[in-house]
């Protein structure tokens, strides 16, 4: 693939600890958010915006290249961070990942929403102010958690 483009790739990802229990304590879960980052930071091509969430998923925002596979990176994270956190806690299964996950593409000129929404995550959610689209994910039988997306036409 040439390296000589231009591009605006702007990612929100979202993933749910199994069964979407309350896994992510405030030691557990800030380990992972700065597991997250510095793996992140030390991607070739990836740009880390923002890292929030509760007790129950996370969010990430991110910016990346166009040589970047998404599933291949989010697989990374998901496994590497369930790992590193298990290790980290005594050698004990502290976090699992369900095996699901949501991402959704936005424009530049939303960046600053988005990151804002993640770093309040625990506000939305006890305010029950949640933005459906970033909140939802594939479980493991592969069904939405939330409403599909409107199927529309191509313009």
């Amino acid at each position: 693939m040439s390296r000589n483009y231009y591009s605006e790739i702007h990612l929100h990802i979202v993933w749910h600890c199994k069964a979407s229990q309350s896994l992510l304590t405030p030691d557990v879960e800030s380990f992972v958010h700065r597991y997250l980052s510095r793996r992140l930071v030390e991607t070739s091509g990836v740009f880390v915006h923002e890292i929030g969430g509760t007790p129950t998923h996370v969010h990430v925002v991110v910016t990346v290249f166009p040589t970047v596979g998404i599933s291949e990176l989010i697989g990374q994270l998901k496994g590497s961070s369930s790992h590193e956190a298990n290790q980290q806690f005594s050698g004990r299964k502290v976090v699992e990942w369900q095996s699901g996950y949501g991402v959704v593409s936005f424009g530049t000129k939303d960046l600053e929403w988005v990151k804002e929404y993640v770093r309040n995550q625990k506000e939305h959610h006890a305010r029950q102010t949640v933005f459906e689209r970033l909140e939802r994910i594939t479980t493991d039988d592969n069904q939405p958690m939330a409403a599909q997306a409107e199927h529309r036409e191509a313009p």
